[in-house]
């Protein structure tokens, strides 16, 4: 009895979350494959950090908490669609800040841009390190959201007042759709493009694809492209010009697509034919083939049911096997079923996100809602694209399942956004049903409905036996 009880106390407890309770499910369902694959993933990144498996397992489950307690912060009081909509008209201004500190190698004693991996993408903030870009396309999303909506119902103030003093121009629709969406666009995607490409093309394309659900005209969009293209030139030639002192990653992206099109092994085989294995030359040739090479290998050895947990040979040879390659890693231990569990929740979240979106009727919640999940579903695919060897290396990384304080929490505020406004769609939702005129109004009518069918049924009886009982009139 009491194992039946403490069964319909969990169900209990479940039938009361409100929102999403399959974007629930996969929330969980990821952060647990995080636990999980960045135990087993991590032999070299404790010895690099001069530490154990098992303190860097504890790190990551405080992590996970403090990534369910962000959900739970959103999901909790964010009860209203203004409140969201108020704090998300800061997105730009906060990611301009952050960008132009890491543009500008900001050196505080609370606040430094520090070197990754050979780009400025992280700010030091008072010990806590704090990853730029997955911030900025969170922030970004819900801008572009508030900033559509504001666009289409005419409340720009910023314009207006640019009116009064006399800029007359700004009373033209077009001039506000440059000023609130392609301006603040153009501007994150140049100090973006300062630490790196792919991510500045990720968060372009990301950017992009939230304003077209936001019902900006195609023409406008395509304008766009061709000034973001002809930009990107421009940017090309100034990296050309300073001898690669000025957007310095647009080297690295040309060095990458260079590789990826040309066969790595064969110049390692040529300085081995040509007696180099031993120089520098050598050993920087290996670095930039070893790790697409054993990404490949980890792939290919995964098979349909894998090594099993803890039986990954290659997370000895790649340094960032937890990170950039953590896809490679779960086909490698959990094989093609592992990879096709990841597949299938993201997948689930890209469909629970198209039917949120249809069922708000609000611009600016179908657009953060659709914005973010393209973001998280979109990331995911990049990863898994790239991992199967069918693009270059981009540094994307595999959304709150690869290694990574500050995107875990990025992408914690995503997903908490998504179940807060997932929750306030149910409520409207179930309010219509509740509110909806039944076809049958009340029991009481229906009883006399059905009284009348009697009646009417009992005289059509009573004419039938008095036409039985009169006699028949002969011709």
């Amino acid at each position: 009895m009491s194992e039946n009880k403490k069964k319909m106390d969990i169900f209990r407890l479940i039938d009361r979350i409100e929102g999403d309770k399959v974007i629930w499910i996969i929330v969980f369902m990821l952060i647990m494959i995080s636990i999980v694959t960045i135990s087993s993933s991590t032999p070299l990144l404790a010895l690099m950090n001069k530490s154990t498996r098992g303190a860097i397992i504890h790190e990551q489950v405080i992590i996970s908490l403090l990534g369910l307690g962000i959900i739970m912060f959103f999901y909790t009081f964010v009860k209203k669609i203004g409140v969201l909509r108020f704090f998300s008209k800061l997105g730009f201004l906060f990611s301009f800040i952050m960008l132009s500190l890491l543009a500008i190698r900001v050196n505080t004693p609370f606040v430094r841009a520090l070197r990754v991996n050979d780009a400025v993408r992280t700010l030091s903030i008072f010990g806590f390190q704090l990853h730029v870009f997955e911030f900025t396309k969170v922030l970004m999303i819900m801008y572009l959201a508030w900033a559509i909506q504001a666009y289409n119902e005419g409340r720009m103030r910023l314009a207006d007042r640019m009116v009064r003093w006399g800029w007359k121009f700004m009373a033209k629709n077009g001039y506000r759709l440059i000023l609130y969406i392609f301006l603040p666009m153009v501007v994150v995607c140049l100090l973006t493009l300062l630490g790196g490409v792919s991510s500045t093309l990720f968060v372009a394309l990301v950017m992009t694809v939230t304003i077209m659900i936001g019902g900006i005209k195609f023409k406008y969009i395509m304008g766009l492209a061709a000034f973001g293209a002809g930009l990107f030139i421009g940017c090309i030639g100034i990296y050309r010009i300073s001898d690669g002192k000025v957007f310095g990653r647009i080297g690295t992206a040309i060095e990458r697509l260079s590789m990826a099109k040309e066969n790595p092994e064969e110049e390692l085989v040529r300085l081995v034919k040509e007696g180099k294995r031993n120089t520098k030359e050598f050993k920087e040739a290996e670095g930039r083939v070893k790790q697409p090479i054993s990404a490949k290998v980890a792939v290919s050895e995964g098979g349909i049911f894998g090594k099993g947990p803890g039986g990954s040979t290659q997370r000895y040879v790649v340094p960032i096997m937890f990170e950039d390659y953590m896809f490679s890693f779960i086909v490698e231990e959990y094989g093609i079923l592992g990879a096709l569990l990841v597949i299938i929740l993201y997948g689930s979240l890209l469909a629970r996100g198209t039917i949120l979106v249809r069922n708000s009727s609000n611009t600016f919640t179908k657009t953060a809602i659709a914005g973010l999940v393209v973001m998280i579903s979109g990331q995911a695919l990049m990863h898994m694209f790239i991992n199967v060897d069918l693009g270059p290396l981009t540094g994307q990384t595999l959304p709150m399942i690869s290694h990574g304080k500050a995107s875990f929490i990025a992408f914690s505020m995503a997903f908490g956004i998504i179940l807060a406004v997932s929750r306030m769609v149910k409520k409207k939702m179930d309010k219509e049903v509740e509110d909806a005129t039944p076809l049958l109004s009340s029991g009481d009518h229906v009883q006399d409905s059905l009284n009348d069918l009697d009646q009417l049924e009992s005289l059509n009886n009573i004419e039938d036996q008095i036409d039985e009982q009169e006699p028949s009139e002969e011709v």
